[in-house]
């Protein structure tokens, strides 16, 4: 049940729900997941990850009548398969992004919204600005800062808006269509259409964030593309229209696995950031501070030549509340605009969707419930990454894709020969078997996860032997992360996120690292 609170945020009412959480993360990329390991740090620059808590807490110890997943078997129709590989219904089991897709037919993410598939709607390209490929990190004019929200809507999400209105300023949102158990994004009884029409009509941008937050680099080629066209349905069944910008879960996008050619195809542009506010992990009065430190320490070159694309999570109560006006009341401090991210970038507000009908780009005076479109987009030359030759079958079952791009084609193989030294960080089934850490910039030990490092976090507690060594490296090392302590062997002392290693594990330069708790021994205090 959600029940709106005088405060302007909604109150959501599911004794049954545990308390799941998710955020995408970049900038530095960090992860944390809750099984197996606390504290996996991924030091590359272009990816990211994700922080949840335990799923299913009230089903620990339990065996249902019937397990699931890898090695294991489906469950039966009409059930979903949850993250601790039991059988079952309701929002524990079938929640996205942690019920598992191949093992679970009623999962949230393989439920699509009502009405027949956009899959098949033209998708011209239009604009400057580049389709697929690596993607875009940064803001392209000067004195701008484009806020960015992503994985709503959801409870908090009002609040963020009522203060972007306060202090005039657009933002852009990417929209998790079903994620966490919140329910469908176009679902008429639920809250969420009405926040999504309140929020485009206030002038903000929308952009796709998939349909129930899964990692793009790791689903098959038709998980892949069910997880952006359900999403586009659903925006459909809202506006009339869906999006053509994008910013992949996780940040994970990978070359390897398809994934930069796939949003090309499907005419996407890929957003990522240049600053991450790490609100995912600082959802609390006593550690919101870090990411308000994060903020303000990275805004910090002139408006007259700099601009920022920042990254926060509109599902966090303490970004709502506290964070996001911080943002605003800095940047403005400093004589920087909030805008859209197609604003910092410089793309005409037509380029921002197309129709839903006849893939045309919409006029800039179309309504929130008209699906009215121009046949004129902004007349410039597209970018693609690659020249490619695409096509897509409408059975939502096939990705055909040949390329010109100086990379190499490979096959993916089932077992890790002939591998090379990882492009992007990544390695084993999220490189799709191709990359391996062995001799690379990130380090030579692949995690459990599939990134490439040289910590603890990546060298034991799962790390593939197959995919690279898994021996530690010696010596403390200097934060590339912004984190620090005995935990990740990292120091500060010499970071660019600041000197001191406060008493939380993150690197910075204010007494809130500085002083009380300041460690040491990574870092200096004063």
């Amino acid at each position: 049940m959600l029940t709106y609170l005088s405060t302007g945020l909604l109150l959501f009412s599911d004794v049954s729900r545990p308390a799941s959480q998710f955020a995408a993360a970049h900038g530095t990329g960090f992860r944390i997941r809750s099984s197996p390991s606390q504290d996996e740090l991924n030091v590359h620059f272009g990816e990211g990850e994700e922080v949840r808590s335990l799923p299913e807490l009230h089903l620990l110890g339990r065996r249902g009548p019937q397990s699931c997943g890898a090695g294991v078997g489906s469950c039966p129709a009409g059930q979903c398969c949850s993250s601790g590989g039991l059988c079952g219904t309701g929002t524990s089991y079938c929640e996205g992004p942690d019920c598992q897709l191949d093992y679970g037919p009623a999962c949230d993410g393989n439920i699509a919204p009502p009405g027949s598939s956009t899959l098949s709607v033209p998708r011209p390209l239009w604009g400057n600005q580049v389709y697929g490929g690596r993607g875009l990190f940064h803001c392209q004019t000067p004195g701008t800062i484009a806020l960015t929200f992503d994985d709503g809507p959801y409870l908090y999400t009002q609040t963020v808006l009522d203060t972007l209105q306060k202090y005039k300023a657009t933002a852009t949102f990417f929209i998790t269509g079903n994620n966490i158990g919140k329910g469908r994004i176009d679902d008429p009884t639920l809250p969420w259409p009405g926040i999504l029409r309140s929020m485009y009509a206030a002038g903000h941008q929308l952009a796709s964030h998939t349909w129930t937050h899964q990692d793009l680099s790791l689903t098959n080629a038709t998980q892949r593309q069910n997880q952006m066209v359900y999403n586009e349905m659903a925006f459909r069944n809202i506006f009339g229209w869906f999006p053509t910008y994008m910013r992949p879960p996780f940040t994970s996008c990978s070359y390897a696995s398809g994934c930069e050619d796939h949003m090309a195809a499907l005419g996407y542009h890929m957003i990522y950031l240049d600053i991450d506010t790490k609100d995912y992990i600082n959802d609390s009065p006593n550690l919101i501070q870090n990411s308000k430190d994060y903020f303000s320490g990275n805004v910090s070159g002139n408006a007259a030549n700099s601009s920022y694309l920042s990254l926060s999570h509109d599902t966090h109560f303490q970004t709502a509340i506290n964070l996001t006006e911080f943002m605003l009341q800095t940047l403005q401090a400093r004589g920087f605009r909030a805008v859209s991210v197609g604003e910092c970038l410089g793309d005409p507000k037509i380029n921002w969707y197309r129709n839903a009908t006849n893939g045309a780009a919409l006029s800039s005076s179309v309504s929130s419930s008209s699906s009215t479109a121009s046949s004129s987009p902004a007349a410039q030359t597209p970018t693609i990454s690659s020249s490619i030759s695409i096509s897509i079958t409408t059975s939502t079952t096939t990705l055909k894709t040949s390329t010109t791009s100086s990379r190499t084609s490979s096959s993916v193989s089932s077992s890790p020969t002939a591998l090379v030294i990882t492009k992007d960080g990544s390695c084993s089934s999220r490189s799709g078997g191709l990359y391996t850490c062995k001799g690379s910039a990130w380090g030579d030990c692949c995690s459990a996860y599939g990134w490439c490092g040289k910590t603890s976090a990546y060298c034991s507690g799962g790390c593939l032997p197959s995919y690279g060594t898994c021996a530690l490296s010696t010596g403390v090392i200097v934060s590339a992360n912004g984190m620090c302590g005995s935990a990740v062997n990292q120091t500060c002392l010499g970071s660019t996120y600041g000197n001191c290693c406060s008493k939380y594990g993150f690197c910075g330069n204010t007494t809130a690292y500085c002083a009380t708790g300041c460690q040491a021994g990574f870092g200096t205090c004063s």
